[in-house]
């Protein structure tokens, strides 16, 4: 995925990207996915592991990932009113 560069500078993306209803899906994906592993790093510590190698590590990110979901869950089972 390519963002459209708003500062002023050049961009990458033109107006035959942005068009598409497609793009606007795409950021609104990606920004809830960003939003996961923001908590991730930020609130389960995972910005700086604390175990080495594949198995640690991935066990590590599973069980943060695993209590980021309990934490939205009651945001997901609210019924709207």
């Amino acid at each position: 995925h390519v963002a459209l560069n708003l500062n002023g500078r050049r961009s990458a993306i033109d107006g035959r990207t942005m068009r598409h209803s497609g793009y606007g899906v795409s950021l609104r994906i990606r920004k809830r996915i960003e939003e996961a592993f923001s908590w991730i790093k930020t609130v389960a510590g995972q910005d700086k592991t604390k175990f080495r190698g594949r198995d640690g590590v991935g066990w590590a990110f599973t069980f943060a990932a695993a209590a980021y979901n309990l934490v939205r869950l009651p945001k997901l089972m609210a019924v709207p009113s």
